[in-house]
Parts: C-alpha cells; structure tokens; sequence
C-alpha cells in the first residue's frame, strides 16, 4: 500500500508540469486535424440525414399513388358493374307486367347513372392527385439526386483529408493516451475540464509578456515566480487554466 501512495509522490511537480504540457500539445495538434476537417463531417451527417428523409418520404408519395390508381382501376370496375346493370335493368323493362314495375327499373336506372357519375368525379379527383404526388416526386428525385451528388462530394474530400491525417492522428491518439498513463487521475480530470470548457481547447498555456497565455490578465511578479519555481501547480485565478514557465515550453517537443 505504501509503494502505490508514494508512486504519485515520486513524480516531481516539475514532471507533472512538462507531462500536462506536452499532453496539450499533442491535443492541440489533434483539434488541428479536426480543425482542417471542418464542418465536414457534420455536413456529411447532415446530408445522410436529409437523404434518408427524401427516399423515405419518396417511397410514402409511391405508395400513394399505387394506392391511388388502385382507387381508379376500382371506380372503374364499379362504373362497369353499374352499366351491366342498367342494361340489365332496361332488358327487364321490357317485360314488366305495369307501371309499378317500369317506374321502379327506371328508379334503379337512375341510381345507377348517378353512381356512374360519383364514380366518374372520383376518378377525376384521384387522377388530379396521382398528377400532383407525380410532380412532386419528381421534385423530390431531383432534389435526391442534387443532394447524393453533394454527398458524394463531400465524402470524397473528407476520406482525402482523412487519408491524408490519419497516420499523424493515430500517432497523436497514442502519444495522448500515453501521457495521460503517467498524469495522476485528479490532475488528468482536472485537465479535461479546464480543456473542455475553454474555446481554443487550451487548459495548459505559458506566460506571456507578464500575463496569461489564455484569458491575457495579468499575472503578479510573486506568483511569476511561483511559477518559475515548478514547486505546485499553478493555474490562473481568472480563468483556470494551468500555468507554466518558457523553459518549459522550450524544453517540450512533440
């Protein structure tokens, strides 16, 4: 148990210092890397997205209007079955025994052309839907071939800064992770949340020209000294961040 709590106790403030240093450096190469990519791959992201809206919205306006025309092959199915039975209806006419009977065949006649008519509305209805979903799924496959298009544009460019960074950014992951082994837990965490929280992503800056390297307020000449001294960690008091001297950053190499 001893070993374990005095292992921490072995690596000198100095080490931690230059440790959590050379650990911004390889992850501010990384955001460079990232940087370079951009907004790509989020446009990718964004573009998968869209397209996979537009072919699911352009299987709904098929299946519509299949289901439309299936609508019309029907009306038009009823449309035969009333003319069959109005001819039916007129040949029974011709052999009604009184007025009763012809009157009632000629009621059943009538309905049966008002049906027809109905029928004939709808088709016309559904043929001005049919045509109206057509055009917009025209619109909405050119527009899908536009944006498959842009997609396959924007994966290219990104698969070539991507082949072109990969080995380095691999590299950087590994030098990160190994860093990160040697930095006490409570440090590295600290170290993440200062990194995490500000813009530029830099938790460990110098000082530069009497101030922060960071937020740039001004540090007190004591406190520059602490600094120099590499006796405990250091960090602004206006915005967080680690502080070390130039010798250190003039001593750390990627």
């Amino acid at each position: 148990m001893e070993k374990v709590k005095t292992h921490e106790a072995d690596i000198s403030v100095e080490d931690r210092l230059r440790a959590l240093y050379s650990l911004q450096l390889a992850d501010s190469e990384i955001d460079k890397i990232k940087t370079l990519r951009g907004e790509l791959p989020l446009e990718v992201q964004d573009l998968e997205d869209e397209i996979a809206g537009l072919e699911t919205r352009l299987g709904n306006l098929r299946e519509e209007v299949v289901s439309l025309e299936k609508a019309v092959s029907k009306k038009n199915i009823e449309i035969s079955e009333a003319e069959s039975l109005i001819k039916k209806y007129e040949e029974q006419q011709k052999n009604v025994r009184n007025n009763r009977e012809f009157d009632s065949l000629s009621k059943e006649i009538e309905f049966q052309n008002l049906e027809i008519e109905l029928f004939n509305k709808k088709i016309k209805e559904f043929a001005i839907q049919i045509e109206e979903k057509k055009l917009v799924i025209a619109d909405s496959e050119a527009t899908l071939a536009d944006r498959q298009s842009d997609l396959e544009n924007k994966k290219a460019e990104l698969d070539e800064i991507i082949s072109d960074t990969q080995k380095e950014e691999e590299g950087l992951y590994k030098k990160s992770e190994k860093i990160q082994a040697v930095i006490e837990e409570r440090l590295l965490s600290a170290y993440k949340r200062i990194r995490s929280n500000a813009r530029n992503g830099l938790a460990v800056v110098s000082v530069q020209r009497d101030a922060c390297g960071g937020c740039f307020n001004q540090i007190p000449p004591q406190r520059q000294l602490d600094i120099k001294s590499r006796k405990k960690i250091i960090v602004c008091e206006y915005c967080g961040r680690i502080l070390v001297d130039d010798e250190i950053i003039s001593e750390s190499h990627l």
